[in-house]
Order: structure tokens, then C-alpha cells, then sequence
């Protein structure tokens, strides 16, 4: 059996978040815990060391990129041939590594990324598989499938396991998407270079995105600006840059006008989210990546109702971190 470990992201941990961590704990033999919190618990950490945990504190350097890249060269260095990834709000049962191992075991290829199904707790269904054999991809619903590895473009990066060989021909996650399409822009990568990206129905991962609320048909996620404007430009960027493979260009669009009318519609702080969603489009389309705050420091400071000059201190520091917002799963 190959050898794996755990990449356990925390920011601004609750006792619940703790818990998740303790119980992948339990059943993972090699665990990191990468801590993005802009201050740190310190009795957290030792708790998490005197129990054989490695922590490492990030400061939200990179965002969850670089805390999943921190993590990375952290079990690398500890010769793990597989990394799973997940983040504080997913719970996971204690089959889940054995069940994903067992995947990952029965490959031909040592180069991988494997995700389990994802049911959406708030939608009551799970997220489709993206075969990528076409220009034009069309979903595939797995949500009554119990076995079987499903081919699809990308995964979420909570659960993922991504093997070592695959990370070292990739390269790390864009630490200039900060959050949001870093999972879909990396599957996509790995698509276009010939590296499989797998659904494995055998397991399961129970999670929510954001707060979503049904109205309907439609749904809203009720994230903060801040978060409105990463998920909006990072997706016009990611999609757009493999848009030569598959016609998933104009996608971004539609989200940014769905994402758009449902705040209209149904949310609180309408200014603020859908100035943050127009100016995050536009920097998509023209490549500006980096940190909100660092891009447009006045309007980041109006999307978080943040003093202008805290907003400018901020743009000068170094890690990255919204100072205003939680960052939300």
C-alpha cells in the first residue's frame, strides 16, 4: 500500500473545526495542519504537536493555495507518495482514506487525482462529474452510483488525493488566485497535460459552500464580497486559460450574471458584492491576479467596509489575508 498523509487546513478554528481535525487524526497515519489564521492559537498548536501533528503556521500567506502548497513540500520531504487535502469544514468517516486508498491502488498510472463524490448537504445532491473527452463538456450525474472511478475536467480540492509524482509534474497551486477555482484551474491543468482527474463513487463526502439558501430554482451562497470577487475573476481566468481544449470559456460569464442576479434578488450588502463581482470579472479578463487588497486597496476597503488607510496598510503587508472577512468554506 502506498504511503499517504494529510494536509488539514484551519483558519480561525471552531471547537467543531477541532474536532474534524482530531478525527482525521485518528485514522491518518501522517497529518500536517497547516494554520492560515491571522493569529494563531498557540495552545492549539502544542496540543496538535504533543500529539505528533506537524503544525505549520502560514498567516494566510498565498491563501489556501500556499497553505496547501506549505503542506505539500511538508510531506513530500516525508516521502509520501499520496496527499490528501482537506479543509476544516469537511467531515470525513473512518473508511474514508481506506476507501480512496483502495482507488488509488487499483491505477496504472502513478500520476493521479482522485476525489470522492460530494454531496452538497444544502442542495441535497451531489456535484457532477465533467467527462473530458469533449469540446463541449456535459455533466454526468453520479448521485445513485456506489462504485466506480468517474473521469471528469476537475474536483474540489477538500478530500482530494493527489499523488506525489502528479504534484512534482503540475507544480504547486496558484498562490496568486489567493482562493476560489484554485482546485478547478489545478484539474484543468492537470487534464491538459494527460494526468487522470477521477470522481470515486465508493465514497462519499458530506459538505456545504457557503450558507446556501434555496429561492426555488435559483440558490445563494451568501458569501462576503470579498469572497465574490476572487470567485468571480478567478473564474474568467481559469476558464479562459484552457479554453483552446474545451469550450468552457464563456461559462464564467453566466456565473458572474447568476451570482449577480440572486444577490440583487435575495441578499444583504447588494452594493458592496456586486461591485466586488463586476471588478472581479474585469480583472479576470485582463490577467490581474494577487491579493484584493493589494490590486485596489479602496475598493477592497469599501467591499469590507474597511478603513481606507487600514486598507492601505494592509495592501503593504505581506500576507495576503482579508482583514475584515472570515474566510468562509
Amino acid at each position: 500500500m502506498k504511503s499517504f498523509g494529510l494536509i488539514f487546513v484551519l483558519y480561525c478554528p471552531t471547537p467543531e473545526f477541532v474536532r474534524n481535525l482530531d478525527r482525521a487524526r485518528a485514522i491518518c497515519p501522517t497529518v500536517v495542519a497547516v494554520d492560515n489564521s491571522p493569529q494563531p492559537d498557540p495552545a492549539l498548536h502544542e496540543r496538535l504537536r504533543q500529539g505528533g501533528t506537524t503544525v505549520i503556521d502560514n498567516r494566510n500567506r498565498g491563501g489556501l493555495a500556499g497553505a496547501y502548497n506549505r503542506g505539500a513540500e511538508a510531506l513530500l520531504a516525508r516521502d509520501c507518495e499520496v496527499i490528501f487535502l482537506l479543509d476544516q469544514d469537511s467531515d470525513i468517516d473512518a473508511s474514508f482514506f481506506a476507501g480512496m486508498m483502495h482507488a488509488c491502488a487499483g491505477l496504472d498510472s502513478d500520476a493521479f487525482l482522485i476525489g470522492p463524490k460530494i454531496h452538497e448537504i444544502n442542495l441535497g445532491k451531489c456535484m457532477p462529474a465533467i467527462p473530458p473527452g469533449r469540446r463541449f463538456p456535459r455533466p454526468r450525474r453520479i448521485d445513485d452510483e456506489v462504485e466506480g472511478l468517474f473521469p471528469t475536467l476537475f474536483i474540489i480540492s477538500s478530500g482530494t488525493a493527489l499523488s506525489a509524482p502528479a504534484y512534482r509534474r503540475l507544480g504547486a497551486f496558484r498562490e496568486d488566485y489567493f482562493i476560489e477555482y484554485i482546485d478547478i484551474e489545478y484539474g484543468l491543468r492537470a487534464s491538459s497535460q494527460g494526468v487522470p482527474v477521477y470522481m470515486n463513487a465508493a465514497v462519499t463526502m458530506r459538505q456545504t459552500t457557503g450558507h446556501i439558501v434555496r429561492h426555488g430554482k435559483l440558490f445563494t451562497t451568501h458569501h462576503a464580497a470579498w469572497r465574490r470577487y476572487y470567485g468571480a475573476r478567478n473564474a474568467v481566468h481559469a476558464l479562459g486559460l484552457y479554453r483552446s481544449r474545451w469550450a468552457l470559456h464563456w461559462i464564467s460569464g453566466l456565473l458572474a450574471l447568476h451570482q449577480s442576479l440572486c444577490v440583487t434578488l435575495f441578499e444583504g450588502d447588494k452594493l458592496r458584492k456586486l461591485v466586488a463581482i463586476g471588478c472581479g470579472y474585469l480583472d479576470g479578463l485582463f490577467g490581474r491576479l494577487g491579493p484584493f487588497e493589494h490590486r485596489h486597496p479602496r475598493i477592497f476597503a469599501f467591499c469590507t467596509g474597511t478603513p481606507r488607510d487600514r486598507a492601505a496598510t494592509d495592501a503593504a503587508s505581506a500576507d495576503g489575508a482579508p482583514p475584515t472577512a472570515e474566510q468562509e468554506p
